[in-house]
């Protein structure tokens, strides 16, 4: 009998993944994963949405735990919060110094999830180690979930490829009503959790008042990029980002107003007026650090700026080393520290930073 080892996250997806390894005649292990310090800055007192006598990680294990007596598999915990730290928090902070967009998420499927991670559960024997993430290996290579709503393809595109060679995801064949009525005729405790949302560490509490423990802010002036007038003041560009149209507290303009360039050096935040405004839009984006998870190079193919949008065509032109430039007709927001991720129908052909954006 093969063993698998399943990190429970102590939701639904985890906990239903578990299941089905089992019942396709697994030897399970459940790993929980302790990848934050949920006492620092603890600012979750007050909040009505969460259960103020314990912190969100530790109600997490104790779902996951409860899960996995249900079905009978040993749970085992293990503590990355130094790692963590290291590889995904401080790449975090600095991404947000520059200006720029980081996806933590990405980077914490990189080091953490595949890699500590791996070599954790080879510790414990592990054949294979699997996670609830939607998505699917198609021999051997990475491709999108069956449910295309809820593919995270995505966020995995910045993995070693060669691990995937040892994991199993479950969830891929399957859709997520599929997996809340596996879960609710298990009778689990996490049938009707409600998904995790926002970036992981930060979860229910202000974004704002979270980053303000680890970055000083600099408020400034926030500038129409057409007429140069001044509209208003920002809190600190790092808590904005291309495209963005919320929070930006500025009254009195008749069209919907959107982020579109900032300016670093003189702390000004700029914005346009109207959906459509030319600002918002790019043609071109060179891209690097590029993680090719095949050894196909298409010329043309197609592309996700961000999780959850449309493939938009791109052509690819791959410079020197792993960086690559991707032309395209036009797309909205396309913004510097995102990832873009590179699809040939199905199967993720990898992905990179988006270092310089072109008008």
């Amino acid at each position: 009998m093969k063993t698998v080892v399943i990190g429970m996250s102590g939701g639904v997806d985890s906990s239903v993944a578990a299941i089905m390894l089992k019942k396709a005649g697994y030897n399970v292990i459940g790993l929980f994963m302790r990848n934050w310090d949920s006492t620092i800055n603890n600012d979750y007192l007050g909040n009505p949405n969460l259960n103020n006598d314990i912190c969100p990680q530790e109600e997490d294990y104790n779902d996951a735990l409860a899960v996995c007596n249900k079905i009978n598999i040993p749970l085992h915990r293990v503590d990355f919060v130094k790692e963590y730290w290291d590889f995904v928090f401080t790449y975090f902070l600095d991404e947000l110094k520059k200006g720029r967009t980081p996806n933590p998420d990405v980077m914490c499927n990189k080091y953490i999830k595949f890699d500590l991670f791996i070599k954790k559960a080879k510790e414990l024997k592990a054949d294979y180690i699997a996670t609830g993430h939607y998505a699917r290996l198609i021999d051997g290579k990475l491709a999108k979930a069956i449910d295309k709503n809820k593919d995270q393809s995505y966020f995995l595109a910045y993995v070693n490829k060669d691990v995937f060679k040892d994991v199993l995801f479950p969830l891929g064949e399957i859709t997520k009503p599929e997996v809340r009525k596996i879960a609710e005729d298990y009778d689990l405790i996490t049938a009707k959790k409600k998904d995790s949302t926002g970036i992981c560490f930060i979860g229910e509490r202000n974004f704002t008042k979270f980053l303000e423990n680890y970055l000083p802010n600099m408020p400034g002036d926030i500038i129409d990029i057409d007429s140069g007038k001044v509209l208003g003041k920002h809190i600190g560009l790092m808590y904005y980002t291309i495209g963005q149209r919320r929070g930006l507290n500025i009254g009195g303009t008749k069209d919907r107003t959107f982020v579109v360039k900032k300016d670093l050096e003189k702390n000004i935040l700029y914005v346009a007026m109207g959906d459509d405004n030319k600002y918002l839009f790019s043609t071109k984006a060179i891209v690097e650090d590029f993680n090719f998870l095949t050894d196909s190079r298409p010329d043309n193919c197609y592309c996700k700026f961000r999780y959850r949008q449309e493939d938009i065509p791109v052509n690819v032109i791959y410079d020197k080393g792993n960086t690559i430039t991707l032309k395209y007709a036009g797309s909205k927001a396309v913004t510097p520290g995102q990832f873009a991720v590179l699809y040939d129908g199905e199967i993720c052909l990898g992905g990179g930073i988006i270092k310089e954006v072109f008008k």
